[in-house]
């Protein structure tokens, strides 16, 4: 069976996987950088313009182009949900319990779904950088098999006979291996930002709490 395998057509179909998983860690490497920078300025921009406001209702009027990126999200969900409150005078179902874990989880749910967007495109770093190796290394074994059927048809073991065949196998695991690891660097690098990015939402979800729990106080006196 393998011997009717051309040993370039094994080869170049397992670099051709490599460049693939090449091309698609830098795609992701370009755009989650870009991801990460962009939503730091935002929340630098949005954190400098929410908390220089006077209350929570001179913050819902801040201008449209101040709310972007993932803090001024939750801010919007958590000032929609307390607007919706005072409309509905708590009357629904959703708005039976304790006001403070109510706005609490509706904050929490717009910051799962924050982190899952940064967090998104890190899988497939992970399997790139766990699986290309092994990718090179199949296409090596393969084409050793190839070279081993050649010199037992030749019946020639000279170098010039082994080494050209084994060495043109051995690159595949070299690609592998150059693949993978920009993979596993991105990986490690875009976990510690996005746990960074998780503590700074965590923190503002309190602080917002803290707010609207503190205007909500003031409102009743």
């Amino acid at each position: 069976m393998f011997q009717q395998i051309s040993p370039a057509a094994v080869i170049d179909g397992t670099l051709y996987v490599l460049l693939a998983f090449s091309i698609v860690t830098w795609t992701l490497v370009i755009f989650k950088s870009w991801q990460f920078w962009k939503n730091s300025i935002w929340n630098r921009s949005f954190n400098s313009a929410f908390w220089n406001t006077t209350s929570l209702s001179a913050a819902e009027a801040l201008p449209e182009s101040t709310f972007r990126g993932p803090q001024a999200r939750i801010a919007r969900q958590g000032l929609a949900w307390l607007a919706e409150k005072r409309r509905s005078a708590g009357k629904q179902l959703k708005f039976r319990g304790t006001p403070a874990e109510l706005l609490e989880q509706s904050l929490l749910v717009q910051m799962q779904k924050e982190e899952h967007l940064m967090e998104s495109g890190l899988t497939m770093l992970a399997s790139i950088s766990s699986t290309a190796p092994f990718v090179g290394l199949f296409g090596t074994v393969l084409g050793i098999m190839h070279a081993m059927h050649q010199i037992t048809a030749s019946g020639s073991t000279s170098l010039d006979v082994v080494a050209g065949p084994i060495g043109d196998a051995l690159i595949a695991t070299a690609v592998g291996i150059a693949v993978a690891v920009p993979a596993v660097l991105a990986y490690n690098f875009f976990v510690r930002r996005a746990k960074l990015h998780r503590v700074g939402l965590e923190n503002f979800v309190v602080s917002f709490m803290h707010a609207a729990l503190s205007s909500d106080i003031q409102d009743k006196e």
